[in-house]
């Protein structure tokens, strides 16, 4: 068995519940997923937007939870069942109070990661350099909203030495709550973009927002930002008035005090070459595109800043990989030779597509082969869908794309600017694959992105079982979100 996460009669005490039944005495894990319970674990069962987690409390105890959080309001339902309960007024406020408790128990070094792009990148790559140093929490996927966050902060083990967690948002203020659990040294913004427009008057707006992760920081504690972001004054000027006294800058410029001297492709990846605090530091890097080097500059402060082995996590990075959705290149083996598969389907955005269309541009054909841009809608643009969309045109020019296959109402600005011979636009994912599969080939690059909600993953899977044999691989190719 896993080492106890929880003593039970902690966690009934830091949520503010009463016991029932049989309960064990710790607990391994918490999910807020029957499918995914693993023995051992507490399920905990929210009400959410979609789902009421006590719909699924038999099904978690026949995955194995060992304790069933409720709320008072349904335990009556569950306690005629023997099942182990902890009853709470809320499910998820407790969780909360419990993700307040874990974090005033943690000796660790914390990271909080915010920005339009580049969140999640960040993040794993922390997880990646800091591992080299010593043992580490980092959130999974995206949690990182108003469950994901005190979820991930509740599952930090008292003994992790370090811990990264990423924090998101969609409107002003939710960033807010979510840093004053969490409580970081080093707060990192990784870059201010046009995303979730649809939502804000302006970027400056969502600049004020993402600046509300100075507020969480703890005393002493240091901003992380990028000198190179055109809206860095502003977000230097937001960390002064929340009573930061120290800002560390990343970025190209020479004013940078972790600064990038050298990037280059090389074919398979990609070498870079930082300086942190004078010392020279070169990773040869399994991802391509040169927006991954600005976002590892965050990374090697944030080490520096917590006092860990910069060297040891330089060189821990060369090991680190892109996940599927967020930048994987796999090759497909097809009759007359491989595919390029750029896998970008799990978010977009404009700086998003922009950073995907260069690392397109950067990816040779092999053979007869073409460079494909298979885009789908950016979400949450508001009036300026439009405008954003159509202004994709450039960097796909920039990139020499041959053919560009589009799905969605959105994309319908792109494909009225776009050569209509080499354009095709689509209704949806399902009438893009019947266009697009019949006519791919050996040597083929193709690039697959949109945002989440417009099922790409479907494209790419699509796409994948194309291979006629079992050499297919992977190697890393991540772009900024």
């Amino acid at each position: 068995m896993n080492a106890p996460l929880w003593h039970t009669q902690e966690m009934a005490a830091a949520m503010h519940g009463r016991l029932h039944g049989a309960v064990p005495d710790a607990i391994t894990g918490l999910s807020i997923d029957s499918r995914t319970i693993q023995p051992g674990d507490a399920f905990l069962a929210i009400l959410g937007e979609q789902f009421d987690g006590h719909d699924f409390v038999a099904a978690a105890a026949k995955g194995g939870a060992a304790l069933h959080v409720v709320s008072k309001a349904r335990h009556g339902e569950f306690e005629g069942l023997g099942l182990p309960l902890l009853v709470v007024d809320d499910v998820l406020r407790a969780l909360e109070r419990l993700a307040v408790a874990a974090r005033a128990r943690s000796q660790a070094g914390i990271v909080a990661v915010t920005g339009s792009v580049g969140k999640t990148t960040t993040k794993e790559a922390l997880r990646q350099a800091l591992a080299a140093c010593g043992t580490v929490h980092a959130s999974v996927a995206s949690f990182n909203n108003h469950w994901g966050v005190p979820l991930s902060l509740a599952r930090l083990p008292q003994e992790a030495r370090f811990a990264v967690f990423e924090i998101g948002m969609n409107h002003p203020g939710e960033i807010r709550p979510l840093v004053k659990f969490v409580r970081p040294q080093v707060a990192i913004v990784t870059l201010i973009a046009p995303v979730h427009l649809g939502f804000f008057r302006d970027v400056e707006e969502i600049a004020t927002a993402k600046a509300e992760i100075f507020e969480g920081l703890e005393p002493g504690g240091t901003a992380v930002l990028n000198i190179d972001d055109a809206h860095f004054v502003q977000l230097e000027n937001l960390a002064e008035a929340a009573g930061v006294e120290r800002v560390l800058t990343f970025g190209e410029s020479e004013a940078a005090q972790v600064r990038l001297l050298s990037f280059e492709s090389t074919g398979e990846g990609s070498r870079m070459v930082a300086d942190v605090a004078g010392a020279h530091h070169e990773i040869a890097l399994q991802t391509s595109g040169r927006h991954i080097a600005q976002n590892l500059l965050a990374v090697l402060g944030a080490v520096q800043l917590l006092g860990a082995d910069v060297g040891a996590a330089a060189r821990a990075l060369g090991a680190w990989r892109a996940v599927k959705g967020r930048g994987l290149s796999t090759r497909v083996a097809l009759a007359g030779g491989p595919l390029t598969l750029l896998d970008e389907s799990y978010n977009a955005n404009p700086a998003s597509m922009k950073a995907a269309l260069a690392v397109l541009g950067g990816t040779a054909p092999g053979s007869g082969g073409r460079r494909i841009a298979v885009l789908g809608d950016m979400r949450e643009l508001g009036d300026h869908a439009p405008a954003l969309h159509a202004a994709l045109a450039e960097p796909i020019a920039a990139a020499k794309v041959d053919l560009v296959h589009l799905a969605g109402p959105d994309m319908k600005a792109l494909a009225s600017v776009l050569p209509a011979q080499t354009c095709r636009w689509h209704e949806n994912a399902a009438a893009l694959n019947a266009s697009l599969l019949p006519t791919l080939r050996a040597g083929d690059v193709v690039m697959v992105k949109a945002s989440n909600s417009i099922g790409f993953r479907k494209v790419v899977e699509a796409i994948e079982a194309l291979a006629i044999g079992p050499d297919t691989h992977d190697r890393p190719s991540e772009t900024a979100r």
